[in-house]
């Protein structure tokens, strides 16, 4: 009878794409997950609850309501990407991932960054469109390179 303890902090929980989960009760690789399950990687699942500011006081509330108001918070997951040497502890919640999502993200998480490294070099060029010296500048530059090969 005094042997209460919580056992859902006491295991791992993994996520499948499927929405099939899987309860461990032991720490384990994520190699050996990723074993299992060939085309997947093993992502740690990062979850914070943002809550809205409130009402200034100078707004007024719209009559028939209270000036206390609903305020729903809001829930954000983030993922972090597990190595291979990682270890999956317990109390945490795990997801797989297929390759195809993975690739896409990195893709788009790389085409993010271009494109703001690239408003950022360059702010007078305004979706594609460059000034007039700008455009003699490159024409210029054009004229005078020449293309070496080696054989």
């Amino acid at each position: 009878m005094g042997n209460c303890q919580a056992t859902d902090a006491a295991t791992l929980v993994l996520q499948h794409p499927c929405g099939k989960v899987e309860r461990f009760y032991w720490p384990m690789s994520a190699r050996e997950v990723m074993k299992t399950n060939p085309g997947h990687y093993v992502a740690l699942l990062i979850s914070t609850t943002l809550y809205h500011s409130h009402r200034n006081n100078n707004d007024k509330a719209p009559q028939g309501t209270s000036s206390k108001t609903n305020v729903n918070p809001v829930r954000l997951t983030r993922i972090k990407l597990l190595r291979p040497t990682d270890t999956l502890l317990l109390g945490h919640v795990y997801r797989l991932i297929t390759t195809q999502e993975v690739m896409k993200g990195l893709y788009a998480k790389k085409h993010a960054k271009m494109k703001k490294s690239q408003q950022e070099s360059d702010p007078n060029e305004k979706d594609g469109q460059r000034s007039e010296p700008d455009k003699q500048n490159k024409v210029n530059f054009l004229k005078n390179t020449y293309i070496i090969s080696y054989l």
